[in-house]
């Protein structure tokens, strides 16, 4: 039984923990959109 319960709990949080890594890809990848957006617009005005 405590075998069952330990393969269930490891199991929620490896499958929690891919969703928050995708996320934290998302978050990543929106920040460094903002960042080209931004060295783009310098870029024009110099």
């Amino acid at each position: 039984m405590k075998k069952l319960a330990f393969a269930s709990l490891t199991a929620l949080i490896v499958l929690s923990g891919c969703n928050t890594f995708k996320g934290f890809g998302q978050d990543v990848s929106k920040a460094g959109e903002g960042v080209s957006n931004t060295a783009d617009k310098v870029e024009k005005k110099i």
